[in-house]
């Protein structure tokens, strides 16, 4: 790259102008551009004069803010042109994710990153906001959070998401990264096919992670939080987490963490008193929900459910007919965990709701259970505090210690993990392909639109020079029929050279060869217009 070149470029982006909107490169693709409008007051006065007399003349602060940022807009679009932008175009987006699970961080960790559903939405929100992310999706269950990103630029995406996270959480980046782990574009992909499918999660094949994926989406189109490549990439997921359930037997036999925490109570307890031991279950949610379900499947005949409302528990009560199932409002709480040999936790709180001090004030668990109260947290955020671990009469075990459950039968969960990734190599071409075919999309439109024109004008000139009174409708007809098929004829053999789909061998590199070559032979100019409709777009944004 030429020095001159490259220094004008850095120099914008560096931010060298005040109050200027940084151009940063992506990588991974063509490239795109995120705006950081830093303020300065001197330089709104510059702008102005910029502006022209009439704008001097104003006195209507709105009026000089407007007038401002239109000056800021053509500035941008005019340094973007001058800074040999071509150079940095052969880049796109890259789909990023940044996250821990249960296989990289402690529950400590992960519950002070932990988002509950019901800030999904926010959450997408700001990420959006940073000045390097373009979409945005948050995954966050008691075994893992993730984020997923469009980046524009993947090592400046990676930081601000990083410095959003620890700004969330209150953990330094320093002490995150020895946690954090980081995919880009196919390796994120397979990673979240992976995710739905159950083959990261905790227990293999478990199906609750894919129902929380779907809520991903869910949460996503009500709140028009997800853009184009985040909305495929969860809704191919989901797709792949059904092939992978239908296709292999993954799933029989595999537990979830509610029936793993079931499957832990039980190894703990004495093995001739475990099913009559006094079970207690706080909260009545989806996990609380197998947590009785998985009981009853066990032959356990009574458990005392604690929840703020009755109507989950009687919905419960309908459907599961082989349990007993006793309602107590939360108020009880306490005096419930007095009566209860195993106490099962699974609630959206924020705060413990146990503590070493209350439970040191309970009585004795009865000693057909060994005199120990068993507290089983399948909650992130959790709810027992790790001080209770301190309690005599009391054994703490949180979704971390579920991995004793799980270690059986390794070697035949490995071989349906084996089934499971030969569909998600499939799945992971398909959309790739699909991603690799946004590439030439604007060209395609755009050659085809240059056509017609000509088409339309060239047709016209034809129609001009023929006697009205001589030209019937059927001949009016057959002439554009004829102009029709020579253009599509000609235009046949370029198109076909801009399918990047998987349908033959040609790489996207050769595809994205042929759509710069055609840009030039046709002066489409396609990448930069795109590019300058994105300036102006953030222009205006930050103007609102």
């Amino acid at each position: 790259m030429a020095a001159s070149t490259m220094t004008g470029f850095t120099a914008f982006v560096m931010g060298s102008k005040p109050n200027s909107f940084l151009l940063a490169r992506r990588s991974g693709g063509p490239v795109g551009f995120r705006f950081i409008k830093t303020q300065q007051r001197g330089q709104r006065g510059s702008a102005t004069r910029r502006c022209g007399t009439r704008c001097e003349a104003a006195t209507d602060v709105a009026v000089k803010d407007a007038s401002a940022s239109r000056a800021s807009s053509l500035t941008a679009l005019e340094q973007f042109k001058a800074a040999g932008s071509d150079r940095y175009m052969k880049e796109r987006s890259s789909i990023a994710v940044i996250g821990l699970s249960v296989h990289t961080a402690p529950v400590e960790m992960r519950e002070k990153l932990a988002i509950p559903e019901a800030q999904w939405s926010r959450a997408v929100g700001e990420l959006c906001n940073l000045n390097h992310i373009e979409e945005a999706a948050v995954l966050s269950t008691c075994n893992r959070m993730e984020i997923y990103v469009v980046a524009l630029s993947w090592h400046r995406g990676i930081r601000e998401v990083m410095e959003w996270m620890s700004k969330t959480s209150g953990i330094p980046v320093s002490e995150l990264r020895d946690h954090l782990f980081m995919l880009r574009d196919s390796d994120a992909t397979r990673h979240l096919f992976e995710v739905a499918a159950g083959l990261d999660s905790l227990v293999l094949g478990e199906g609750q992670i894919l129902a929380q994926v779907k809520q991903v989406v869910k949460i996503g189109q009500a709140s028009g939080g997800l853009g184009k490549n985040i909305d495929r990439l969860f809704k191919d997921a989901i797709s792949t987490g059904k092939k992978v359930r239908t296709e292999t037997s993954i799933s029989s036999g595999a537990v979830s963490v509610s029936s793993a925490a079931v499957e832990l109570a039980l190894m703990k307890l004495p093995e001739s008193h475990a099913l009559s031991a006094r079970m207690l279950l706080i909260g009545a949610g989806k996990m609380g929900k197998l947590v009785i379900k998985h009981l009853a499947a066990k032959g356990c005949k009574r458990v005392v459910v604690v929840n703020r409302s009755s109507e989950n528990v009687d919905a419960i009560r309908e459907e599961l007919k082989d349990i007993e199932i006793i309602y107590r409002p939360l108020t009880e709480i306490l005096s419930s965990a007095a009566e209860a040999d195993v106490v099962f936790t699974s609630t959206a709180s924020e705060t413990p709701l146990f503590l070493k001090e209350q439970v040191e004030s309970l009585p004795p668990a009865s000693q057909s259970a060994g005199g120990l109260r068993l507290f089983i947290d399948i909650s992130v955020p959790r709810n027992v505090g790790s001080c209770v671990s301190d309690v005599e009469s009391a054994r703490l075990y949180n979704v971390d210690d579920l991995k004793e459950v799980v270690e059986a039968n390794k070697e035949d969960r490995l071989r349906k993990a084996m089934e499971a990734q030969a569909i998600i190599i499939q799945e992971l071409r398909s959309f790739d392909a699909w991603r690799d075919s946004l590439e030439t999309v604007p060209t395609i439109k755009k050659l085809r639109s240059y056509a017609e024109r000509i088409k339309s004008a060239e047709l016209e000139k034809c129609i001009q020079k023929i006697d009205e009174n001589a030209l019937t409708k059927k001949s009016r007809r057959a002439i554009e029929d004829l102009a029709s098929g020579v253009v599509n004829k000609l235009l046949h053999g370029p198109l076909q050279h801009l399918r990047c789909d998987g349908s033959d061998s040609r790489t996207l590199d050769e595809t994205l060869a042929n759509m710069y070559a055609l840009n030039r032979m046709f002066g489409l100019d396609t990448v930069k217009a795109i590019l300058e409709q994105k300036i102006k777009a953030k222009v205006e944004k930050s103007q609102n």
